[in-house]
């Protein structure tokens, strides 16, 4: 199976190089090569096709076929057959040479897009007694360069007749046995070419399952692997330092808090490395956990780190963790891009010499020269804004520290259970008392004066309002609001208030001077892009303005409106908004339904799909070739637990049936282990 592909009957070293550019090098790449999608060219009645749907009949040439050209190298070719005593019109553009195929009285089949208003099949094939290909379901394939779809077939129905018997089973026969799934090689060659529907969905089940469970049980070894091989520093914290220190907070902390901070302080003290997910809401109170964890780690001799994606946040946490831990002895500094070159120095020798308890900053805490004297935990904030190589070599700066991370995007389980299923995760999923929901409107375009209103009635109360607008300056491309506009016309409409501006393309001293102005109520409307959207804590503002909402994800939407309801005044939140699709409409309309970040993250991933969910950028999302997470999220939950249960067995460790298994798995979680290291 893992011979190279040139050794397929037909493959040429032209022809090698042309599939490896698709990623198949060997012949277990070209049998699980699997089609995208297929055409049903199975013949139905027209009564039972839906308008507009893609639809194969049977019928006799009524007419003789008309061929006409137009425009250039354009021509369309027609013919009236009669299917089911209904006279059809069919239509194909650009193939002039059927007309020599279509002779009057002939029985043809036709395959196209159906019209069912004007019984007119149009953009379709055409098959006869002289065309050989089959009828049913025809796989088609993702191919790139010279590599024609029909060619592709050819060689994989090669590669079956010449390494069929060749294919292994994986799957363990208990798996097989429990719930009735097809044997691997009948499951690769139903794939490729179905026998029947139900044969071809008995495959795919089949595959989906085969492709979750090995994806969680390599996750599951690998956490085995990590957890058992890499024994960690355990922290012999005082737990009476720790309870005096939450007793001195001005606040009690939730349930919810309480019972997080209990699993974080119990895996410090454990033996083994912790590698923990910690999710929460906006304003759910993340930090305050981070800070007592740094707390306990700082008491028990170690040093901290916090690394955050942008130098707002990186400042917004050192003003809160200085004011929560030097009170209590623990020296808190802040290193970012644009620390100077005295400052830089001292912090970096105050680290080498352990005089520096907590360090915050962003990616530049992963550069050379950072050198920590005894780091024993390891925070990253938002961390899926983080790539894997930039966790990676942050951990790397410690002896086996623990590593804690945070995110406030609510992520939905399936997403969890698939991109973070090698770490134990806890979540905040209580909001402190006191905060009210914030009440969310969604409106249009035309109604923005009535917005401004608004605005003016809320900051002549003392109050203080963000808008957000997705560009910086005017796109040609896009018809969207943007910041610097937006800037100029609220200037005009409110003149008796200050109006700030921020984006991302302000140097960062700029953007400090905004937000520090923002801040001291010296700014009463910031408009802002996006770069709000993760770390600005203003309790005094009351209103967040988005302009342009549908241009927005459910969970961006979310983090957003969770800039403002942070005090105890009632919020607003205004959704201007004028989408066109049925989609946007929903998504605007669940916003204002639900202040609940994860059940809006489960719907905005049930809307988007869980590659734009995190961004394109994000790591750790495995690229299933059957399976998808969303639709399969009830195959995934099983999987899951199947592979919980055959990692703790010692079956599956010692037992002969799971020989194959085994061996597959520790090759791929070696891979991956490379890699991260």
């Amino acid at each position: 199976m893992y011979q190279s592909v040139s050794e397929i009957q037909g493959v040429g070293p032209r022809m090698t190089e042309q599939l490896g550019s698709m990623g198949i090098a060997t012949v277990k790449d070209l049998m699980e090569h699997f089609p995208f999608r297929y055409e049903d060219h199975a013949v139905r009645p027209i009564a039972e096709a839906q308008h507009e749907e893609r639809l194969t009949v049977r019928g006799t040439v009524h007419s003789e076929p008309n061929l006409r050209f137009y425009g250039k190298n354009k021509n369309r070719l027609t013919v009236r057959v009669l299917v089911d005593g209904l006279l059809v019109q069919a239509v194909f553009f650009n193939q002039p040479y059927l007309k020599r195929q279509i002779q009057l009285g002939d029985i043809i089949t036709v395959s196209g897009k159906l019209d069912k208003h004007r019984l007119v099949i149009s953009g379709g094939t055409l098959k006869n007694s002289k065309n050989s290909v089959e009828e049913g379901l025809e796989p088609v394939y993702s191919v790139k360069g010279d590599v024609k779809i029909t060619a592709l077939r050819k060689f994989i129905r090669q590669a079956f007749e010449q390494y069929g018997d060749f294919v292994e089973e994986i799957l363990p026969p208990q798996q097989l046995h429990a719930y009735r799934l097809m044997e691997r090689k009948e499951t690769l060659y139903q794939l490729h070419f179905p026998s029947s529907p139900s044969a071809l969905k008995q495959a795919k089940r089949r595959m989906i399952y085969e492709e979750l469970l090995l994806f969680q049980l390599k996750m599951q070894m690998f956490r085995k692997l990590e957890r058992e091989g890499e024994i960690g520093q355990g922290k012999n914290y005082q737990e009476e330092a720790v309870r005096s220190f939450l007793e001195s907070l001005p606040f009690p902390l939730t349930n919810a808090q309480n019972r997080v901070l209990k699993e974080i302080l119990t895996d410090l003290r454990s033996e083994y490395r912790m590698n923990r997910l910690l999710q929460g809401d906006v304003g759910s109170g993340k930090t305050v956990v981070a800070g007592c964890a740094l707390y306990a780690n700082g008491k028990a001799g170690f040093q901290g780190a916090l690394m955050v994606p942008t130098e707002i946040l990186a400042e917004q946490h050192k003003d809160s963790l200085k004011g929560l831990l030097e009170p209590h002895g623990l020296r808190v500094a802040l290193l970012s891009g644009s620390s100077k070159v005295k400052e830089r120095r001292e912090i970096l020798a105050g680290l080498k010499a352990g005089d520096i308890d907590v360090l915050i900053g962003t990616h530049a805490l992963i550069q050379e020269g950072v050198d920590f004297q005894k780091l024993g935990l390891v925070i990253t904030d938002e961390q899926h804004r983080f790539g894997v190589e930039q966790r990676r070599v942050l951990r790397k700066k410690g002896m086996r520290p623990d590593v804690l991370f945070m995110t406030a995007t609510p992520i939905p389980r399936t997403l969890a259970i698939t991109a973070f299923g090698d770490m134990d995760v806890s979540i905040i999923d209580e909001m402190p008392k006191g905060r009210k929901p914030v009440d969310t409107r969604w409106a249009k375009h035309d109604m923005l004066p009535r917005v401004i209103e608004f605005l003016r009635k809320e900051l002549s109360k003392g109050h203080q309002a963000y808008i957000i607008c997705p560009l910086i300056e005017e796109s040609e491309k896009l018809d969207v609001q943007n910041a610097i506009d937006v800037h100029l016309q609220l200037q005009h409409a409110l003149p008796e208030f200050k109006v700030g501006l921020m984006h991302g393309r302000l140097p960062s001293q700029e953007k400090d001077e905004v937000m520090n102005e923002f801040a001291a109520n010296n700014v009463h409307l910031l408009v802002s892009t996006t770069v709000v959207e993760v770390g600005v804590n203003v309790p005094n503002a009351t209103v967040m303005v988005i302009y342009d909402a549908e241009r927005f994800g459910l969970a961006q939407l979310h983090q957003l409106r969770g800039r403002v309801g942070r005090g105890d005044v009632q919020s607003y939140c205004i959704l201007l908004a004028d989408p066109k699709s049925d989609v946007g409409k929903e998504r605007m309309q669940i916003m204002t339904d639900t202040t609940d970040g994860f059940e809006l993250s489960e719907r905005d991933l049930e809307l988007r799909g869980p590659g734009d969910f995190f961004g394109s950028k994000q790591s750790g999302l495995p690229n299933f070739k059957v399976a998808d997470i969303v639709e399969d999220f009830r195959v995934l939950e099983v999987a899951r637990q199947d592979a919980v249960k055959l990692i703790q067995s010692d079956a599956f460790w010692k037992g002969e049936a799971y020989t194959k298994l085994r061996t597959y798995l520790e090759k791929e979680v070696t891979l991956n282990k490379e890699k991260l290291d």
